[in-house]
């Protein structure tokens, strides 16, 4: 199993601020459920469900992403990230930037924001990818994980790419794309290529690590990411040709194989542990491969997109974040307590207790999400959005409290009793 190095882990704040930022877009996503009750959830191309999708996948997925990335690549994966601290802020405030900008210009059709989003989007990923490729390339060991993660920034830039050039021709500007067939390349290039194979990329080490799973067979995971890249590749070439079905039972063929297999090696683990974790996990892998059953069945975008954006995906890195999180607060206490000082567990700074109430709430909200698309009625999406609103409130509320716990426990040593 991969061994952490600790003294490469960056410095807390770097990878916190992303990770906390995450849930605050959470909370966004539940204010303009209630305030376009009436508007959002009826179609995949109404400016209010525009403007959500981008919350979700930008705001709230792509933050906690980039925090858990920037966490995982130097303790983890042995590579260094370039600029340090002043990087990771530049790319925080130009990614958020973009989030608020997008959400905003999308939501009230108005091309001077979309414009500034455009601009700030792409040279954040951009900026990502000066911060991480280089080391990528010259790091030593773990070709395979680091060549998954190579892949899934690199979708990440043409995703982004993709999007300025339909914000282009959205607002009119020679040369730009149109929505279609580019919105649904963009979309897969996006969720497969830049979320889904920088997840399975980071689940071939975590899973192991945080949840007793075996390891993926290297051969297995290889031939998945060729597979996935060579779907990606072939059916955005057939989209361009007016034949959508190639990437669309491509992509949900290649997310049901990660489901399957993450759950199976769930399934087979000898030592289970951080139970609330796995249960965390299994929920949200089994309402991936529901999603991808849907979209091979049935082909319904918004029920796809909810499964996958709202519920699915947000399980899994709310998972992840409160594992982290309470990671990063014992580094830092590791740092700064001295030698000879008995540091509190993990556990102690973010109980299971707390655990346990997030993966309800994540539930919960994500069924009267499921209920208010089958019955979309503005009491219903509003009912949806005060839930998912206060969901994020509390994950919010309990990953700052891993780092209260952690400042506590540093005033004690400096001021003993």
């Amino acid at each position: 199993m991969t061994r952490l190095a600790l003294d490469q882990a960056p410095p807390a704040r770097l990878p916190r601020r992303f990770l906390l930022t995450a849930p605050a877009w959470g909370v966004v996503a539940g204010g303009l459920l209630l305030f376009d009750a009436e508007a959002a959830l009826w179609s995949r191309w109404a400016p209010a469900t525009l403007a959500l999708v981008h919350v979700f996948t930008l705001g709230l997925l792509g933050n906690a992403m980039l925090g858990s990335l920037l966490q995982f690549l130097p303790a983890a994966a042995g590579v260094r990230v370039r600029g340090g601290v002043l990087a990771a802020g530049g790319l925080h405030l130009l990614f958020n930037l973009g989030v608020v900008a997008l959400v905003t210009g999308l939501r009230w059709s108005y091309p001077p924001c979309l414009w500034l989003a455009s601009a700030c989007l792409a040279a954040a990923f951009v900026h990502l990818a000066v911060m991480t490729l280089p080391g990528l390339f010259t790091a030593a060991g773990q070709r395979l994980l680091r060549g998954g993660i190579a892949v899934a920034i690199s979708a990440g830039v043409v995703a982004a790419a993709l999007g300025v050039a339909m914000v282009l021709g959205l607002t009119g500007v020679r040369g730009g794309l149109p929505l279609r067939p580019w919105v649904d390349i963009h979309a897969a290039i996006g969720l497969l290529g830049w979320i889904g194979i920088l997840l399975a990329s980071v689940a071939s080490v975590v899973m192991p690590m945080f949840q007793g799973t075996a390891p993926p067979r290297p051969a297995t995971q290889g031939l998945w990411l060729l597979a996935t890249v060579a779907v990606l590749l072939s059916g955005t070439i057939c989209a361009i040709r007016g034949h959508d079905v190639l990437l669309r039972w491509g992509s949900a063929l290649c997310a049901a194989t990660f489901a399957v297999d993450a759950l199976r090696r769930q399934w087979q683990a000898r030592h289970k542990r951080n139970l609330w974790l796995v249960r965390t996990w299994r929920t949200g892998l089994l309402l991936l491969l529901t999603a991808a059953l849907v979209l091979v069945l049935d082909g319904a975008a918004m029920l796809t997109g909810v499964l996958v954006l709202a519920i699915g995906l947000p399980l899994l890195l709310a998972g992840m974040q409160l594992e982290i999180v309470a990671f990063l607060t014992w580094i830092e206490l590791h740092r700064h307590a001295g030698r000879g000082v008995r540091l509190p567990a993990v556990r102690r700074l973010l109980p299971e207790a707390e655990k346990m109430r997030v993966f309800i709430l994540l539930l919960g909200s994500g069924v009267a999400l499921l209920v208010a698309v089958a019955w979309p009625q503005p009491a219903l999406v509003r009912l949806a959005g005060a839930l998912l609103l206060g969901t994020h409130a509390v994950l919010f509320l309990v990953l700052h409290g891993a780092g209260r716990r952690g400042d506590r426990f540093l005033r004690s040593l400096e001021n003993p009793p």
